[in-house]
């Protein structure tokens, strides 16, 4: 596993961490396989979404914020239960093929860390699946 922290500057937001991803399996080796995308966190996500046009992701924040208001009828007393909410709508990883070290996506397509509680200081934590099925778990010391 490879973790790497990732800071949010607003209460919601969508963080391209594409670049990242790729950057990390290129420091740690890893060729060809399937990537899973981890969010270690109850009040922020991943998503795979359009990457090429903002106003994508200020969509989904606008439908999100729509559906799940930031004061609603929640027992949940902490102020931020729509935080909770929109997290778990999103769902807290995503996979993603690597071919020849290299994130394969779609063509438009992104991978997001979607916050709903900062701004905060989030992990992200990357788990290799080798081609043929051979998980790498050690941890590694370093951060990406």
């Amino acid at each position: 596993m490879m973790p790497f922290t990732v800071r949010t500057t607003r209460r919601t937001e969508c963080v391209d961490i594409t670049a990242r991803i790729g950057e990390c399996a290129a420091a740690a080796g890893w060729r060809d396989g399937v990537l899973h995308v981890f969010c270690p966190h109850t009040t922020a996500g991943v998503t795979i979404n359009e990457g090429a046009d903002p106003d994508v992701r200020r969509d989904l924040l606008a439908t999100f914020d729509r559906l799940v208001p930031r004061s609603g009828d929640y027992r949940h007393a902490e102020g931020n239960a729509d935080a909770h909410v929109k997290a778990s709508l999103v769902g807290a990883g995503a996979w993603v093929p690597l071919a020849d070290g290299v994130p394969r996506l779609g063509t438009w397509q992104a991978v997001y860390l979607c916050e709903f509680d900062g701004p905060r200081t989030r992990e992200i934590w990357l788990q290799f699946v080798r081609a043929g099925g051979e998980a790498t778990s050690a941890r590694l010391e370093t951060q990406c």
